[in-house]
């Protein structure tokens, strides 16, 4: 079962990185619906972050997906035709700025504490949990930034890897 599993993210890897903003009513089932419309397609969200909007009553989801522009385009105007869907976007070329956030737990002796202080320090990261064998970081910031911080203590030992996904908002005047 894992092979098929291998041989989907092979291909979509490929593909360039999509960041799709979706405004919606806030009802039941509105989740489901616009995941089934990835789906259909066979296309895998990589990360999705919800959240309420400035508006009451509505919110806005953030989407990143690879895959073929063309197919992603026709994906977002079959989400824009959902009854509950105000607006969805691809954002990707935009001018926007993008965030994500990681708790990364890293098993260390207190001899490896001083190297994995250094590249937290260099990427900004804050230890938010000292235990006896372990640190907690928290690091924010472009999803790049993240991956490669993570690449580098990947070899101290992470235990566990929480990210939040992508959200962005639009620059200047342009609603996201």
């Amino acid at each position: 079962m894992a092979a098929p599993d291998l041989a989907l993210k092979d291909t979509t890897e490929a593909s360039p990185l999509h960041t799709i903003s979706v405004f919606v009513a806030d009802r039941p089932g509105v989740l489901v619906r616009v995941a089934l419309v990835f789906a259909r397609r066979g296309y895998n969200i990589e990360s999705l972050v919800v959240s309420p909007a400035a508006e009451g009553g509505f919110s806005r989801m953030t989407i990143t997906s690879s895959g073929d522009p063309e197919t992603l385009g026709q994906i977002i105007q079959q989400l824009g035709k959902l009854v509950d869907v105000i607006k969805a976007v691809d954002h990707t070329g935009d001018s926007a700025y993008e965030a994500e956030i990681a708790l990364i737990k890293i098993e260390c002796d207190l001899d490896q504490r001083t190297e994995i202080l250094q590249v937290a320090e260099h990427y900004g990261a804050k230890v938010v949990d000292y235990a006896s064998e372990s640190l907690m970081l928290r690091v924010f910031g472009a999803s790049e930034k993240l991956d490669a911080c993570v690449a580098l203590l990947r070899p101290y030992g992470i235990v566990e890897l929480v990210r939040s996904g992508k959200i962005l908002m639009a620059r200047g005047q342009k609603r996201t």
